[in-house]
């Protein structure tokens, strides 16, 4: 089993790090490691393997709402292998933030529309004291995301070693 230090921690700049990178190794290669790895029975991590995509995630006992999984997809051109990789939360847990920013950018469109028409014909209304309301939900929802990354931190850089050690080489995540 992996040791891991306090001090051990990459540092991710984004609310959903993207890994990117080209290698000598064929798509195969990189999945049955993976897959080797996950199925040894010692591994950090758990995750699914299929032909070009992986998906890493921290075991069942260790999730908790804000953990973090990692999406692989790999493609072959020219004997060299693209490695693309997503970090992120459950599907589910994004899908509800994007809801939440869809719904108040809709709200927040609303508004504007009521508040110019009020404008135009020459009336006052309360209405546009709602932006600042929507704009601080806004941001509330992005720094809960922001600090449910953090919680997360240790099992990202775990996964991030993880696949580091599958493909045999150090990757940067931006």
């Amino acid at each position: 089993m992996e040791k891991e230090s306090h001090n051990d921690h990459i540092h991710f700049r984004r609310v959903r790090p993207r890994i990117r990178f080209e290698t000598d190794m064929k798509s195969d290669e990189i999945t049955s490691t993976i897959k080797e790895r996950l199925d040894s029975g010692i591994c950090v991590c758990e995750g699914q393997v299929t032909k070009n995509f992986a998906t890493i995630y921290p075991p069942d006992t260790e999730q908790h709402y804000w953990s973090p999984q990692l999406t692989i997809t790999l493609e072959e051109d020219n004997g060299k292998t693209l490695v693309r990789g997503l970090y992120g939360p459950k599907p589910a847990v994004w899908t509800m933030f994007v809801f939440f920013y869809s719904f108040i950018g809709f709200l927040t469109m609303i508004v504007l529309m009521v508040w110019l028409s009020y404008r135009t014909i020459g009336e006052s209304t309360w209405i546009f004291w709602l932006i600042p309301v929507l704009v601080t939900i806004f941001l509330s929802l992005y720094l809960v995301a922001y600090f449910g990354q953090k919680l997360g931190q240790r099992q990202m850089t775990r996964i991030h070693r993880f696949f580091e050690d599958c493909v045999g080489e150090e990757v940067e995540a931006h």
